[in-house]
């Protein structure tokens, strides 16, 4: 990890005009901003062409001899084959409405950093091969040859890019920027050029079925820990299923609340619900990650990781999924799913099994949130909670941006906050919902050597949390996304001290009334109640 920068230096922007032209400014790859490069071993694990041990700060990328002619007849490929793309390579108009939306330009001042021009990077090459403008006047059209140093420039760029999709709310035009970034990163991975904190996961989810290449024996052990720390905060002793046929649900969550602090905490939640419950469901150690971290290569690899969800289901005979607090799981299901491997058919249409409720959106997908059963479950009163429990926290929600921008999940998170905790306060109304603020290390961008880039980007949004912080003494910022759970205690302790980060999931867990428990004096992190006990610092 490269060695962070104080504050007042990270906050050292001009935002003034360059004196040079974009295409005048060379690209300066920076210590702390740029991700490894992918190992070749796990390239070649999943396939990936162009397989081999590279770095970014090399001055040779051992690139192949025809790379050139791969990366062009590539974008020429997907050109064809996915409109959105040669559209959003034509339509813009560069009025700049995207400019200061994103976190990325926000947290450093960069002009390339600008949607427009991360953009723009990418279609001076589709103008100079791909339209007759570019090819007659080059320059002149905003068009350049692709060339090595172009190729880099490009690289750069698209992974500061997190697909957040914020500056498609802002675009008059709905050019979205997170596909062509995704079209950026398959062509770059054409070429071999991942970096490894995406390559890695994929290789890992495609062997292992979970993005930190977690045995089955180790995601149950993990869990036995749990469900120790659950006896002794509740008295009672859970029995999870794991990998058993016939049972009404699978329930997939996503691997980092498996084994990860605070995300094992947010896991503990929805083991003592189904508890409760009596829910007919199991867990597969096969499929045991709901993200995709294929989506950040291609969409093939993608669809590919995807299946292995669906392939346990089927195996397993389930009647329909149920998924947990996960991001890029949500987006992938609502926006991708049935063109890559729906609909599910072979699953029935997801209904609660205990209120009746016909999850109709889940009508093609068969797969539910967490939030929205649980919401449905709590708006039934089919749940005894104490919020009190709670009361030591002051709370607020962070929009994770694929479920909030890319499927619309709003309401129903803030639904079950509102009844297990008595202490709730909204960010600023243009940090959130739809216009929700990243958390800088979305789409594989979670590595620890572009700590300095993520401070970046995350900084408008523990801006806004600082915000609520200085008002109302907020010390929770509550998410239903495992990489914010990840991402966010680094970015708190860095800009915001005092602000933990807890799954919505962790909060019902703590405020859940079981049935024969013993008095609660502790919280899911084992530490005291306020009033049971010795207090807590929090």
């Amino acid at each position: 990890m490269a060695k962070l920068p104080k504050k007042e230096e990270l906050l050292q922007h001009k935002y003034d005009v360059p004196s040079d032209a974009w295409m005048d400014t060379p690209v300066d790859i920076k210590p702390g901003v740029f991700c490894y490069g992918a190992k070749g071993k796990n390239l070649e694990a999943v396939g990936f062409p162009n397989a081999r041990d590279w770095s970014p700060s090399d001055e040779d990328w051992k690139l192949p001899e025809n790379w050139k002619e791969i990366f062009l007849q590539g974008m020429a490929d997907r050109l064809s084959k996915y409109r959105s793309f040669r559209l959003f390579m034509d339509v813009c108009v560069r009025c700049g409405a995207c400019a200061d939306k994103c976190h990325f330009y926000m947290g450093s001042g960069d002009p390339k950093n600008m949607p427009v021009l991360r953009a723009e990077l990418l279609r001076s090459v589709y103008r100079r091969y791909f339209t007759k403008s570019g090819q007659m006047f080059g320059r002149l059209a905003g068009a350049r040859d692709l060339t090595e140093d172009v190729l880099k420039e490009l690289w750069y760029y698209f992974y500061q890019c997190t697909e957040c999709r914020r500056c498609s709310v802002f675009c008059p035009y709905g050019i979205d920027q997170a596909e062509i970034t995704i079209m950026g990163r398959e062509l770059f991975n054409l070429l071999g050029l991942n970096i490894d904190w995406i390559a890695g996961p994929v290789a890992n989810c495609y062997m292992k079925g979970n993005h930190v290449g977690l045995e089955p024996q180790t995601i149950m052990s993990n869990i036995e820990f749990m469900l120790d720390d659950i006896e002794t905060i509740t008295g009672k002793r859970i029995k999870p299923s794991f990998n058993r046929k016939g049972a009404e649900i699978l329930f997939v969550a996503p691997s980092g609340d498996l084994f990860a602090d605070p995300g094992i905490y947010t896991c503990m939640g929805y083991l003592m619900l189904f508890e409760q419950l009596g829910l007919d469901y199991t867990m597969s150690t096969y499929a045991s990650e709901g993200g995709n971290f294929g989506f950040f290569t291609s969409n093939e690899m993608a669809k590919r990781l995807n299946a292995k969800i669906y392939a346990e289901a089927r195996r397993l005979g389930v009647k329909w999924i149920l998924g947990g607090e996960c991001g890029h799981m949500w987006r992938v299901l609502n926006q991708y799913m049935d063109t890559w491997n729906g609909p599910a058919d072979f699953l029935e249409e997801p209904v609660s099994p205990i209120t009746g409720t016909k999850f109709t959106n889940a009508k093609s997908t068969k797969m539910v949130h967490i939030t929205e059963f649980t919401a449905d479950l709590i708006y039934h009163n089919k749940l005894k909670l104490d919020p009190s429990r709670n009361d030591h926290l002051v709370v607020t929600f962070h929009d994770s941006c694929n479920p909030s921008r890319g499927m619309g999940l709003l309401e129903e998170p803030r639904y079950i906050i509102s009844k297990v905790c008595n202490n709730f306060h909204e960010m600023p109304e243009e940090t959130i919902r739809e216009k929700t603020l990243c958390c800088g290390s979305g789409s594989g961008l979670n590595a620890g050597e572009i700590m300095d880039l993520r401070l970046r980007g995350g900084f408008p949004r523990a801006n806004a949390v600082k915000y609520v912080h200085d008002k109302y003494g907020v010390n929770v910022l509550a998410n239903v996304c495992a990489v914010d759970r990840v991402a966010f205690p680094a970015l708190m302790d860095y800009w915001v001290p005092g602000v933990q980060t807890m799954g919505v999931h962790e909060l019902l867990g703590n405020a859940l009334v079981m049935d024969g428990e013993i008095e609660r004096t502790l919280n899911l992190r084992s530490e005291p109640l306020p009033g049971k006990g010795v207090e807590s610092d929090v």
